[in-house]
């Protein structure tokens, strides 16, 4: 326990530093599934399947067995992306609305196409009603195996041989919205691979038991868990050395810039400036404006603009608050202020925005 206060001693005094405020907490606040949408499937190779669902964010994860995932969207050239490997436990978040490939091998071609609300095709076009060859039962004879276990792979549900082993994919969908949210997927690849770590077993194995139930609030409980393994494989991916992570990342590491940043996220409202911002980070104001420069790529005046103008633009989008009301919460004195700023920042004005995303 000694240990623990001791920890705790070197954290900043002021209680307004003491909120759980860093940039990755406040942007993920919109970032949150709505129905999530999970699939687990047991599939016996050859296997292919092209996703064309356009949703804007996926998880996906091999309980067993191996696999690649492959970005095949018209950025990508006539042969597709690098392929990505995928291996038990390891999380893969794909990012934007093009379609991409998950496959037993690079080069099995696919043999259904998955599109928006699950429904399947063939290549072709012909709608699936059936089980294809690939599909290699039901995914509840995994009951009582290993989870992200190495090589483990479930035996054949139909009591054939293994010598062709199956492989079991779990995959969730986001629904995203917001100009905050944007933020995040701006700072994600098209496919970011975050290595299997033992602390992400457990929210595998409950997204795969909660998903074999049929038990009130079940998708509430999806929702929740889908929200751990992003925010989760998002930390994880952020402290890999090739993910180059945000400056809005990398800021909150630094004990002068990350209490200003947390100020910032926690009270965008007050009146902040560059002398105020300095003395609650316990820093000269020349000192904090050069540091913040240097980490953040900006002075850190224009830092807050563009945050406020993201929640403002949020704000517009998801309630019902007048664009005066929204001024006084993203840190403008009346709406007349907010619209200058926001239309140097955006294009357009406060009033345009909202009649945009409610078309």
């Amino acid at each position: 326990m000694a240990v623990a206060l001791d920890s705790m001693s070197d954290r900043p005094t002021d209680p307004r530093l003491t909120r759980m405020d860093d940039a990755l907490t406040t942007l993920l606040h919109d970032v949150r599934p709505r129905g999530a949408l999970f699939d687990r499937s047991l599939l016996r190779p050859p296997w292919s399947l092209r996703f064309e669902e356009g949703t804007p964010l996926a998880l996906l994860t091999m309980l067993s067995g191996r696999a690649w995932v492959t970005s095949v969207g018209p950025a990508d050239g006539p042969g597709g992306a690098e392929p990505v490997p995928l291996d038990p436990g390891d999380v893969v978040i794909v990012v934007g609305s093009d379609p991409y490939v998950v496959a037993d091998d690079p080069a099995t071609a696919p043999l259904a196409v998955v599109h928006e609300g699950n429904r399947c095709t063939t290549p072709d076009g012909a709608l699936l009603l059936d089980d294809l060859p690939m599909c290699g039962g039901d995914p509840d004879a995994l009951d009582g195996l290993p989870m992200c276990a190495g090589d483990t792979d479930p035996p054949d549900p139909a009591g054939a041989s293994a010598a062709r082993p199956h492989g079991v994919l779990l995959k969730g969908t986001y629904q995203v919205a917001g100009s905050v949210s944007a933020r995040v997927l701006d700072a994600l690849p098209r496919i970011a691979r975050i290595p299997a770590v033992p602390e992400g077993r457990p929210a595998l194995e409950m997204i795969s038991r909660e998903i074999r139930r049929d038990a009130p609030g079940q998708q509430v409980v999806l929702d929740r868990l889908l929200d751990l393994l992003l925010v989760s494989g998002l930390r994880e991916w952020f402290e890999l050395p090739e993910a180059r992570a945000p400056s809005w990342y990398r800021g909150h590491a630094d004990p002068v810039v990350g209490r200003a940043l947390k100020l910032m996220h926690g009270e965008p409202a007050r009146p902040w400036t560059v002398a105020s911002l300095a003395t609650a980070a316990g820093a000269s104001r020349a000192r904090f404006a050069q540091r913040f420069t240097e980490l953040m790529g900006q002075p850190p005046m224009t830092y807050l603009t563009e945050w406020r103008i993201c929640q403002a633009a949020d704000l517009l989008a998801h309630t019902d608050d007048t664009v005066e009301a929204v001024s006084r919460q993203v840190g403008y004195a009346n709406a007349y202020a907010l619209s200058v700023a926001f239309k140097r920042t955006m294009g357009i004005r406060p009033t345009e925005h909202r009649r945009t995303v409610h078309r």
